[in-house]
């Protein structure tokens, strides 16, 4: 497995070992103690799946307030994505700044994103699946979310006119979001 860091502390990308031939192929795609090697040593207790029906889906950008707030291994099944992370600790030297990456079916890159940061992402592909464990359960108490086209955080999205859910529509942005 490898595992790269990215210019936001604690967002890695990691990219599993992967064993093809003609059949198909087989990966660990979570592996508690090779993870716990490179220093990454999270209990994840729940798993979430998406579906995605169309090109420019967006769902974000999401996160929990502690005691709740949630790391997030995220990668895709089927389709791709690109994927988002932004730091929303207000102590840190990179509040509001931003990661993303291209996560797919055909990479099988997964993002770790740590408790701290807003996640969300934007589908590339039709019938896009996105799995992606937690360590912490969902509580719909602590559910926050920002503006996805925060003009101060300033996301480079593949789509200018996303499709979005109602919610995700009316989100704050981050200098007036509880974080």
């Amino acid at each position: 497995m490898k595992v790269s860091t990215t210019k936001l502390e604690g967002v890695l990308i990691i990219e599993p070992d992967v064993f093809g031939d003609h059949r198909g192929f087989f990966m660990e795609s979570y592996h508690q103690a090779k993870w716990a090697e490179h220093g990454v040593g999270m209990t994840f207790v729940q798993d979430n799946h998406s579906l995605s029906e169309e090109v420019g889906v967006l769902r974000g950008l999401h996160y929990q307030l502690p005691p709740y707030a949630q790391t997030k291994l995220v990668r895709v099944v089927t389709g791709a994505i690109y994927d988002v992370a932004v730091d929303i600790r207000p102590a840190s030297p990179t509040f509001g700044q931003w990661v993303g990456v291209e996560l797919s079916e055909a990479n099988k890159r997964q993002l770790l994103v740590p408790q701290g940061f807003a996640h969300g992402f934007c589908t590339l592909a039709p019938h896009t699946q996105v799995l992606y464990k937690v360590d912490a359960y969902y509580s719909k108490e602590h559910d926050r979310g920002i503006m996805w086209n925060d003009p101060e955080i300033g996301i480079t999205w593949p789509t200018v006119n996303p499709i979005l859910s109602e919610k995700d529509g009316k989100h704050p942005l981050l200098r007036d979001a509880e974080v």
